[in-house]
């Protein structure tokens, strides 16, 4: 019986992960969520305590995902390089098909948030770091096979990956060139500050 509960309970997040994803945190009301989910209000508050609670548990949802693409990139292809190459082809070029907003949620929860969700904003940048750390680690491994100098910083390295993920997200909503995102993706890790020119 309980395994059956944590099915339904994480049917529910990726529901919810849907939603709140195409509207965004304000946008989405209880009653929108009680309806996507098809929970009533009573077991809604049992179960996540608040819209908020729901929403802490999206954002790890959302996290777990995108870590699990980041390792599925890395176990297909044969350096941590290409592996972070494809992955940021992922986030970028399959996300003008694939996602409500081509914007990260992660990204999109901080330009939304005001001060009075203080913790869903300290949550949001954790998260935040996780993908960053695991950035830092492939480019660690990069450096050890010689594919980034061992001079580079490789935290630096993987937060300029972070913003230029964010930059070419909001250039593929006027832009929607696969070919040429593709190009520019090209050019992210053959150029500075990957490469000395």
């Amino acid at each position: 019986m309980a395994k059956k509960a944590l099915y339904v309970r994480e049917d529910v997040i990726n529901k919810a992960t849907k939603l709140y994803w195409e509207k965004g945190f304000h946008a989405t009301s209880v009653r929108n969520l009680q309806d996507e989910i098809d929970l009533r209000s009573g077991s809604f508050y049992a179960a996540f305590g608040s819209k908020d609670g729901l929403f802490t548990e999206v954002l790890q949802n959302y996290t777990n995902i995108t870590l699990a693409m980041i390792d599925k990139c890395r176990r297909e292809n044969d350096s941590p390089i290409a592996s972070l190459k494809a992955f940021v082809e992922l986030q970028v070029i399959d996300s003008i098909d694939n996602s409500p907003n081509s914007m990260c949620m992660l990204t999109k929860t901080l330009s939304e948030l005001t001060s009075e969700q203080q913790s869903l904003i300290d949550i949001t940048k954790a998260h935040l770091r996780e993908l960053t750390d695991k950035f830092v680690i492939l480019i660690e491994e990069a450096q050890h096979h010689g594919e980034v100098e061992k001079s580079k910083n490789a935290q630096d390295l993987a937060d300029f990956i972070m913003v230029q993920i964010a930059g070419l997200r909001t250039f593929a909503k006027l832009n929607t060139d696969k070919s040429k995102l593709g190009e520019m993706i090209d050019q992210l890790f053959l150029n500075y500050p990957f490469k000395n020119n």
